[in-house]
């Protein structure tokens, strides 16, 4: 039985998502290595290195249903790495010793390198579908509210007049620089490994770069400048990469969050019978994909240092920094496809009740557009001064338990400068949003180029 939270059938699909364990799964990294192991044998006998019976039969056999896990668990334990045993399975599986041929001029990291980029390949695709999916939602919120009046906050605090196009683009606007990031370093995260025992190909001669070449072109790889067996940076960058991501999806979860609380009640995650119930409160509707997405931003957290941690790797090859990634990147992953699954879910289905934005922004009876009043009034009496006397009619408000209008309308130096009219337009938070809408237009013309 699974002993994580990532693989347990209990909890796995909260944090993270079928598609991306599979990616992970033994069977599957097994099929990335056989898979490497064979496109090497077909590359090296079209060069006439190996005999193309060999290749043939490598091909043939190097699949996990051919393949006896059993034995190779046992020497996996044997050898401490996964790959000699790999290659004893391999040869016990293909016939007349035509498994001899394979892992021919390679290392175990060579394999185990170009296997993960294989598996670092599947497992971007499907976070930029869902990536994707993210950023398509968010455009679609921002365009539907882009006008609809909402309290921007500050330390927590009724700020200034915003709207929920506004807030729902700002998030738009990281997941757009995250599609941007991801599209220039994924060439960087998918690249072959052939390099030999210390890096030089030596055991191949002048063949070694064209070996390389075409392995890269076999698998679909990109092809490095030189060996990255101990120079980690790639793998560090994209699971650096995944730890922005989380954290980005982690401050829309905090957000929405927040924004459910009983006092505020603006937003809500999509009501499904149970979803976020109490087993005690039965009225409770807790924000759970917020919470799981916040949970998913911390613990990354902890994956991005242990892959920074990782590349402190000595000379050609490592003793024991490597393993880090062995622990880090699957869980990196999964962790992040499950972020990605819980804020398609919450944002696909979000409810938003402008009406309880608009009396939100009511509960400071116009305060929390006393600045508009105060540039307002700037130009007859200047800023400073214009300043202290909205301070002074606010302190009024309070204690009277008035609105700012209320209290503005009586003051003479106010009723002198600015018509009634002007005085209660300024008091409208809607009429105070600034270049919101025009933002919300800018983000999503942006996002079209």
């Amino acid at each position: 039985m699974a002993s994580s939270a990532i693989d347990s059938e209990i909890f796995g699909d909260l944090f993270g998502t079928p598609a991306m364990r599979h990616v992970f799964a033994d069977e599957t990294l097994i099929q990335r290595y056989l898979d490497v192991e064979a496109a090497l044998a077909r590359v090296q006998a079209r060069m006439g290195i190996i005999p193309e019976a060999a290749a043939a039969e490598i091909t043939a056999k190097a699949s996990f249903e051919h393949f006896d896990f059993e034995e190779y668990k046992r020497g996996v334990a044997r050898v401490s790495y996964p790959i000699l045993p790999l290659v004893e399975g391999i040869v016990a599986m293909c016939k007349d010793g035509l498994g001899e041929y394979s892992h021919w001029g390679t290392t175990t990291q060579d394999i185990m390198d170009s296997a993960l980029s294989l598996q670092i390949r599947d497992a971007l695709a499907i976070i930029e579908a869902d990536l994707d999916a993210v950023a398509d939602l968010l455009a679609g919120l921002a365009r539907e509210y882009r006008d609809a009046p909402v309290a921007g906050r500050s330390h927590l605090q009724h700020a200034l007049p915003v709207t929920f196009g506004y807030k729902a683009a700002v998030w738009l606007s990281g997941i757009e620089r995250h599609r941007t990031r991801l599209a220039e370093l994924k060439p960087r995260a998918t690249l072959v490994q052939f390099s030999g025992a210390a890096g030089t190909l030596a055991s191949l001669g002048e063949d070694g770069l064209k070996i390389q070449d075409a392995l890269a072109d076999e698998l679909g790889l990109g092809r490095p400048e030189i060996t990255w067996h101990t120079m980690r940076d790639n793998v560090a960058e994209i699971v650096s990469w995944m730890g922005l991501l989380t954290g980005t999806l982690g401050k829309i979860g905090t957000d929405v969050m927040m924004m459910m609380q009983t006092e505020v009640g603006e937003v809500f995650e999509a009501f499904k019978h149970g979803r976020g119930a109490s087993s005690t409160m039965p009225q409770k509707r807790n924000p759970v994909s917020c919470e799981l997405m916040v949970v998913a931003a911390r613990a990354m957290r902890q994956h991005v240092a242990q892959m920074l941690d990782g590349m402190l790797q000595d000379h050609e090859r490592a003793s024991g920094a490597w393993h880090l990634e062995w622990l880090t990147v699957p869980q990196a992953f999964i962790t992040t496809a499950g972020s990605l699954s819980q804020a398609r879910e919450l944002l696909d289905g979000l409810e938003v009740d402008t009406h309880r934005m608009r009396a939100n922004l009511d509960i400071t009876s116009g305060m929390i557009v006393s600045e508009a009043v105060m540039m307002g009034l700037a130009p007859h009496m200047g800023r400073q001064v214009a300043h202290d006397v909205v301070y002074d009619a606010c302190r009024d408000a309070v204690q009277q338990n008035k609105s700012l209008y209320e209290i503005l309308s009586k003051m003479g130096q106010i009723t002198d400068a600015l018509s009634d009219e002007e005085i209660r337009a300024m008091c409208d938070p809607a009429n105070y949003t600034g270049l919101a809408g025009e933002m919300v237009d800018r983000m999503l013309d942006a996002r079209k180029r």
